[in-house]
């Protein structure tokens, strides 16, 4: 397996400090985020979701992009996808983003999933979302990048069968499934090996890391109501021994990608962190 980075976990580093501590840990990729940020939180401290600073905006220019690039070609770094907060439907955005996923030389892009929020029936979401992706499909096709859809909490695709559900109409070739364990904490559990089988050619990316479920200290009617919180990688809900014993079992041997959210290291320590602790991990199942 190879390994790599989203860059929404290193919000305090910009492009060019974070390639250097991808070659300085031994990471074979990195996930750029896509995304613009307005001006007015760019006077905030840096975050995860807001005034991340390893993001690349929609408005760079063709020579910023080139310098990007080959940022990551000189130092050997392979620019695994970029991947933005596209709405499901938004065919133009889609192309944007292949655009610059193209001049990026990315393999991969994270498309739209329509939202359930419970205003609007599931079978009318997944609907617009397979007549969203049968389009962006052709899109990829001829970017030749793929597009995933991302297992992730409060969409139609919370789990691998439902991301399966929505994605097996389309080319596995063109389509494919971004395959989050964490996220899929925060609706229940389905098992691992199970959903990876069902996957088989449309697993195309995974993502590491962790979250818990915890009483919500502000309960004060005797009702006992629990939230998810993100949590270092082995301190989690998610047994990634069993999910890499299970990734090995249907053999995959992409890239493992790392997104930790739980905010208890700096970013240098996090990136040592991760990827130490997930070697360790392979090399007790080998």
């Amino acid at each position: 397996m190879k390994f790599s980075v989203f860059t929404v976990m290193t919000p305090d580093v910009t492009p060019a400090e974070l390639v250097g501590y991808l070659k300085e840990y031994g990471y074979d990729g990195v996930e750029w985020r896509f995304k613009e940020t307005p001006s007015e939180i760019k006077q905030e401290e840096p975050s995860f979701w807001r005034n991340n600073l390893c993001t690349i905006s929609p408005d760079y220019t063709n020579k910023e992009l080139a310098e990007i690039q080959s940022l990551t070609e000189e130092n050997q770094i392979e620019v695994v996808s970029v991947t933005p907060y596209l709405t499901s439907g938004d065919l133009k955005a889609t192309e944007q983003v292949l655009q610059v996923a193209k001049k990026l030389g990315a393999s991969s892009i994270r498309l739209g999933v329509p939202i359930y929020d419970r205003t609007q029936d599931y079978n009318e979401l997944f609907n617009e979302g397979v007549n969203y992706l049968i389009e962006a499909e052709k899109m990829c096709k001829q970017y030749g990048i793929k597009g995933l859809v991302e297992t992730h909490h409060g969409t139609v695709a919370p789990s691998a069968g439902l991301a399966y559900r929505l994605v097996n109409q389309c080319n596995p070739e063109h389509i494919g499934v971004l395959y989050d364990p964490g996220n899929m904490v925060h609706e229940g559990y389905e098992n691992y090996r199970m959903g990876l089988e069902l996957l088989g050619p449309y697993l195309a990316h995974v993502h590491v890391k962790n979250a818990s479920w915890q009483v919500d200290p502000q309960t004060d009617d005797g009702t006992v109501e629990w939230k998810v919180t993100w949590s270092l990688v082995e301190k989690g809900v998610v047994d990634w021994k069993q999910v890499l014993l299970d990734l090995k079992a249907v053999g995959y041997d992409g890239f493992i990608g790392m997104e930790d959210f739980s905010g208890e290291c700096t970013t240098k320590e996090s990136l040592k962190h991760n990827m130490e602790w997930i070697k360790k991990l392979l090399n007790e199942i080998e």
